[in-house]
């Protein structure tokens, strides 16, 4: 089990950060990235799995610039409350939360010396992980679950400064397949995998959960780290 952390970014914001550690040696780091729903315990949970992994894993509270404390489950109220709070963090002054992943990477630089350091990101945080694959020059890897914007005009125009590999699913009524197709054409150097999934088919506490994708996936995504990361 992991444990709350304050991290400080370059411009002294403070963001509460979970960080879960392996035992022994680490074998990297990875920043996870929430949803809109904040760092719960589905989040939370999967920083415990890439522990158990042999990563360190650090997942940034990414809404503490607008409200504190957010831990969402995943009813339609829910889903409201979420889209507000990334609305009004997209809304900051650029970089906005990019600073608070840098800082979630140069803390977990902290405790993997000499390490590689990775990102995984999912809906919102899957977009954010693409960001800073090309924004951070301090990243080794990055994977994006079903990020949401990611394939827009603008984001497919970015270049990846890492290995980037991302996952969409063919149901998912928040990015269509012909973004994703598009996306793809844009960005020949990204491994992208597409399953027969709806939007969130990682997260084993939704409806649109989806064993056989989130199985394929996390596979791919482990075996991408390991070559990345170590």
């Amino acid at each position: 089990m992991g444990s709350f952390v304050e991290l400080t970014a370059v411009d002294g914001a403070k963001t509460p950060a979970y960080v879960a550690l392996p035992e022994g040696k680490p074998r990297g780091a990875i920043v996870v990235l929430q949803e809109i729903f904040g760092v719960n315990s589905h989040i939370r949970s999967v920083a415990d799995r890439y522990a158990a992994e042999g990563y360190v894993a650090v997942a940034p509270a990414m809404f503490a610039r607008v409200q504190a404390d957010v831990d969402l489950g995943y009813t339609e109220d829910d889903m409201q409350q979420g889209f507000a709070l990334k609305g009004a963090v997209e809304a900051l002054p650029a970089p906005g939360v990019l600073r608070d992943v840098e800082a979630a990477v140069a803390h977990a630089a902290t405790l993997v010396p000499g390490g590689k350091i990775g990102v995984v990101g999912f809906c919102w945080g899957g977009l954010m992980t693409w960001r800073s694959a090309c924004e951070l020059a301090s990243i080794s890897a990055a994977v994006c679950y079903y990020g949401g914007g990611m394939t827009s005009e603008l984001e497919a125009s970015r270049q990846a400064l890492c290995p980037v590999l991302a996952h969409f699913g063919t149901l998912d009524h928040y990015i269509s397949l012909e973004s994703v197709q598009a996306f793809k054409q844009a960005q020949p150097k990204v491994e992208v995998h597409i399953y027969e999934a709806d939007h969130g088919f990682n997260c084993d506490l939704r409806g649109s959960y989806n064993a056989t994708a989130a199985a394929q996936a996390k596979e791919r995504t482990l075996a991408f780290f390991a070559q990345h990361l170590g």
